[in-house]
């Protein structure tokens, strides 16, 4: 600032000391036309925007983190209020210094109030300024809730129209469940494999709240409203295991430490997603464990009223050193092997000090009376099967047991775990064993996977790159024939039938709530959508407290769409591909209402695409049948 004041001084003795009166009138004149010019532009033409707009996060009912970055060093001034005009004496303001301006300003901000609209503006030292808003939770009563949740966004794939609606959907609270980088993958910004250094992984964080082809996507969703943010791998790299030995990973390897998320890598990793990201910064106090004790802490549980409770999981910092990983197609012994090592109950994937602080929140939020207990974690606990699950739920199955069974056994009511990672939207019910080899025991608990914003190619298409005879015998022909013909949603059903056939080999329930213990309905689409990139919004109704729950998406592209038609692709809007309701237990509603997110729907109720050849649906029947023949009748399975 002072160097600002010292310049614009200096310009304005020179301009004193021009030797001709002449010259300072024509100065004056100048002036005097431009300032009454300048009431004909529009205000963005004049205020010159933040780079990554502003952010709000890690919101309670009586406090918020302010974030933005300034393009330049010096004061950034932080103000909020209840009000939007930002009129002398209705708001508050804070301050905090800029002295590197590629590290964001952050400040924590206190004494609000439960259940409120506030309004708040960042202005850097040169008087760039973006404003944003966010609402504090209720501390009682059912209200109503809106929130959205969504994952992986790679840089290279911005500025990300998947997500262009979010603004407008008058959100609650978005939650940014993992990958929100990928440090391991080339971007223009950052075009190397692998990020290493602090400034690596500052770079990419900035590139993906940037504006990329006239568009800011991901900053303007962050401005509309509060945001929850968590890790996955790639903010570091790809499967990292924070508990385990640096030993785990070449980038890791060297470092005389115990576990990698000491590392500096990790440290590197971590450092720049708190930084460029609305959250306070939290340790662990001594824990009595050496892999938790005094170390970071991101775990978060969160109530708003008696509408819901939020807990949101870090699955990656204390995790144990993942399994080999098994394909589709490997021997029996092979999976038989796996799945006996998943149980051992001295590998964790959360950690103890996680695990207990989980459980005693769960049972305060019940016991307070909570509706909606929504357990954030960015890998999937449902059933997917043991290929590709060492870094899942399954490859930690005695945790999951742990945890599934805790909240079978006390009764906690209407948990929904929400995750990512897996490019794709998947629900299911979930069961779990108490051993490697026993029978699945239901609980009342169901999970739905999210996203991707933006990963290429999304689950749909990965998992039919994987079909061969090998994994799907002669029906394979059949199947990509089928897929190749199928439109987006058809391409779903193809991917349902594909993933029966698969869960009922493993003797795991069919996906999908239909004959489940979760009282719920279809409205549009399918319990699948794998074929397109988005995000998913959660509606409590007040009254009802019913949750209706709708997947937006739009057609996925590559970086070559990008390239070849940046505009037709840019122009594309998210549409409802998926949206069921669920009513909660113990509503004393009968029907529930339908959710208010039915505009731009894009498909029918069915869902069905071009029709299915009749072999392939007598294939995938056999996957429906298996939960449809067994409708839930207590706690195991027949």
């Amino acid at each position: 600032m002072m160097k600002a004041d010292s310049n614009s001084h200096h310009s304005r003795a020179v301009i004193s000391d021009q030797p001709h009166n002449f010259r300072r009138v024509e100065i004056r004149s100048f002036i005097i036309i431009l300032m009454f010019a300048s009431s004909f532009l529009p205000s963005d033409a004049i205020a010159q925007e933040l780079p990554n707009l502003v952010a709000a996060g890690d919101v309670t009912a009586t406090s918020a983190v302010l974030w933005a970055r300034a393009t330049v060093t010096g004061p950034v001034r932080f103000e909020y209020g209840l009000s939007q005009s930002f009129a002398a004496g209705s708001t508050e303001s804070m301050s905090v210094d800029v002295v590197d301006r590629t590290v964001p300003a952050k400040v924590e901000i206190g004494g609000l109030s439960p259940g409120s609209l506030y309004f708040y503006r960042a202005t850097d030292a040169e008087g760039a300024a973006s404003s944003g808003r966010f609402r504090t939770p209720a501390l009682e009563g059912r209200n109503g809730l809106r929130f959205g949740v969504s994952g992986d966004w790679r840089g290279d794939l911005a500025p990300y129209p998947s997500v262009g609606n979010v603004p407008d959907r008058g959100l609650d609270l978005f939650v940014a469940l993992g990958d929100t980088i990928y440090a391991d993958v080339p971007s223009p910004d950052v075009p190397i494999s692998q990020c290493a250094t602090i400034e690596d992984f500052r770079a990419k964080h900035n590139e993906v709240y940037s504006e990329r082809a006239g568009l800011n996507t991901l900053a303007a969703l962050r401005a509309s409203t509060a945001v929850l943010a968590m890790i996955d791998d790639h903010e570091v790299t790809n499967d990292f295991a924070g508990g385990a030995p640096p030993s785990m990973g070449s980038i890791f390897a060297g470092e005389m430490v115990d576990f990698v998320h000491d590392t500096a890598v990790f440290t590197a990793g971590t450092q720049a997603f708190h930084e460029f990201n609305p959250i306070r910064t939290e340790f662990y106090g001594d824990t009595g464990d050496p892999r938790t004790s005094g170390k970071m802490k991101l775990y978060r549980a969160r109530n708003y009223g008696l509408d819901a409770a939020f807990f949101m999981l870090d699955a990656r910092t204390f995790r144990d050193e993942e399994l080999p990983t098994i394909g589709a197609t490997a021997a029996q012994s092979v999976v038989e092997d796996f799945l006996r090592r998943s149980f051992d109950a001295a590998r964790t994937m959360l950690g103890r000090a996680q695990i207990e602080e989980l459980k005693d929140d769960l049972l305060a939020a019940s016991a307070a009376g909570v509706t909606w207990k929504f357990v954030l974690v960015p890998e999937p606990i449902q059933n997917l099967g043991p290929s590709l699950a060492s870094d899942r739920f399954e490859g930690y199955a005695a945790e999951r047991t742990e945890l599934l069974r805790f909240i079978d056994e006390n009764a906690i009511a209407n948990v929904v775990f929400i995750a990512a990672d897996i490019h794709g939207t998947v629900v299911n019910n979930l069961t779990y064993q108490l051993d490697c080899g026993g029978p699945q025991l239901y609980t009342k608990a169901w999970e739905i996977t999210t996203g991707s914003v933006a990963y290429a190619a999304p689950f749909g298409p990965t998992v039919a790159s994987y079909v061969d005879e090998d994994s799907l015998g002669p029906a394979a022909g059949l199947f990509q024939l089928v897929y190749g013909l199928a439109d987006r949603a058809g391409r779903d059903g193809i991917v349902t039938f594909a993933s029966q056939l698969l869960l009922g080999g493993y003797g795991l329930d069919a996906v999908g709530l239909d004959f489940s213990p979760i009282d719920a309905r279809l409205t549009k689409g399918g319990y699948v959508a794998v074929n397109t990139f988005g995000w998913t919004e959660f509606e409590i109704d007040a009254e009802s407290q019913c949750l209706a729950v709708s997947t937006w998406g739009i057609d996925w592209y590559d970086g070559s769409d990008l390239a070849g038609r940046r505009e037709e692709v840019l122009a594309r809007t998210p549409q409802i591909v998926s949206q069921f309701i669920v009513r909660p237990e113990g509503s004393r509603v009968l029907v529930c209402p339908n959710p208010s997110a039915n505009e731009g729907g894009a498909f029918s109720q069915c869902g069905c695409g071009v029709l299915f050849p009749i072999p392939f649906i007598f294939l995938g029947m056999t996957g429906i049948s298996r939960k449809s023949s067994r409708r839930w009748s207590g706690r195991s399975s027949e």
